[in-house]
């Protein structure tokens, strides 16, 4: 098998067609001994650092109706899924359902850029994980609840179709960052209660475990803390969600739309992980501590972990090691 190859430097053409070589897995193709003069070989990179490749595509996931008040008409949800692939990999695996991550990105509640976090899906999914990466109703169209009764349908819709979305039903998490962050602690908090819609109700939309990126856990209280938001203005990013109101105001309402109001002793809670920068100017980072401490207050399982010098998502968030420590915690809970 190895007669059709070649040593020498020079490039000596093709007099007799080669047939197609039967290997079992591509890492046992033989290797070519050619070295043209001037190229570099490297020996010391044989293994794939990254896992697995990864597949990518769009589904429609729900089509919500707008109500009069805020344009009339529907819209269509999609659901982006990044998918580990078997193929080329050097080790033989019977993988038909993945541990999955569905993740909400931030917005301060108004209209998403999902895909700008595409590093992240990516980085999580070569891992070994399933991501499904939502967009949900801006507040300019659908104020609270909407999008946390977005997040729990896109669960539902994930369980719905977990045979064809190679999904393990259950290992689902959540992740969300920002506004994101707030959006999977609500919907990770009630699961299939509370502030809900009954589409694909025959699922459930109860996860394993919570990851929250600096979310706002109490809305009223980001008023007293510094920032560069205007979180009283009905023109703000919380009073929008809330219907275009001025918060303080209406703390009753805020407290509806706050996670931490939906802790409660009695009722199980997934297990959380907390992750917010030191230097916020966006959500202060009293707004996790105030989270934690609930949490630790009800006996709930939680962790939480300070980047000193991490900002709204940077300075800290765009590493490795961020990417290694949300890795090991869904690997210890999914």
């Amino acid at each position: 098998m190895d007669s059709f190859w070649r040593d020498s430097g020079e490039d000596p053409g093709s007099p007799t067609p080669v047939g197609a070589v039967e290997v079992p897995v591509r890492k046992e193709f033989p290797r070519s001994q050619e070295v043209p003069t001037g190229c570099m070989v490297v020996d010391d990179l044989g293994e794939d650092d990254f896992l697995y490749p990864v597949m990518i595509h769009q589904e429609t996931y729900v089509t919500r109706v707008i109500d009069k008040m805020h344009g009339g008409g529907s819209t269509d949800l999609p659901i982006w899924f990044f998918t580990p692939r078997l193929n080329d990999m050097p080790v033989k695996r019977n993988i038909t359902a993945w541990p999955t991550v569905v993740f909400v990105r931030g917005s301060g509640f108004g209209p998403q850029t999902v895909l700008d976090y595409l590093n992240y899906y990516v980085r999580i999914a070569e891992r070994g994980y399933v991501v499904a990466a939502l967009q949900y109703r801006s507040s300019n169209i659908a104020p609270f609840p909407a999008q946390m009764q977005d997040c729990k349908t896109a669960v539902r819709y994930v369980r719905k179709h977990a045979k064809r979305l190679h999904v393990d039903v259950n290992r689902i998490g959540l992740w969300g960052d920002s506004s994101g962050g707030t959006t999977v602690l609500q919907a990770g908090f009630t699961g299939d209660s509370g502030p809900d819609t009954d589409v694909y109700s025959e699922y459930s939309a109860a996860v394993n475990c919570i990851i929250d990126w600096y979310g706002v856990t109490d809305m009223t209280a980001m008023n007293y803390y510094p920032n560069i938001m205007d979180n009283n203005s009905p023109d703000g990013p919380i009073g929008k969600e809330l219907g275009g109101i001025s918060v303080l105001d209406h703390p009753d309402l805020a407290a509806a739309a706050s996670p931490i109001t939906y802790l409660r002793r009695d009722v199980p809670t997934p297990p959380t992980l907390i992750m917010h920068g030191g230097r916020d100017s966006d959500v202060p980072f009293n707004q996790s501590c105030r989270l934690f401490r609930r949490m630790k207050e009800l006996g709930k399982e939680v962790s939480f972990i300070k980047l000193n010098d991490g900002t709204h998502g940077y300075y800290g968030f765009r590493t490795n090691r961020a990417m290694d420590i949300v890795d090991m915690y869904l690997q210890s809970h999914l």
